[in-house]
């Protein structure tokens, strides 16, 4: 019972703050190129995760990929730059980065 109401409770600390960044990505129109799990125009959250699982740096180095755009990664379409703050974009690559 009492792992039932530890779990219940971190679900309620933890649960807004996941919403709240998946509201960020839908705002800043992530979510139009990319799925959780699946690749939409570039790849899924899910994959992203998993190609920088254990990469030093790569919250920094995702955030930055956000706020500036990248080409040549992920196939032939870039990702345009983002109007995020930093901020924003670090926010955004702890997000991502929390999909396993």
């Amino acid at each position: 019972m009492q792992k039932w109401l530890i779990v219940a409770a971190l679900g309620a600390f933890f649960g807004p703050l996941a919403q709240a960044d998946e509201a960020l990505a839908k705002a800043k129109n992530c979510t139009t190129c990319h799925g959780i799990g699946n690749k939409i125009v570039g790849p899924g959250y899910k994959d992203i995760a998993a190609k920088r699982a254990g990469e030093k740096g790569a919250e920094a180095a995702l955030a930055a990929k956000i706020k500036n755009g990248s080409k040549d990664e992920w196939g032939q379409v870039p990702m345009p730059p983002n109007l995020v703050t930093d901020a924003e974009a670090s926010k955004l690559a702890r997000w991502v980065l929390s999909f396993k």
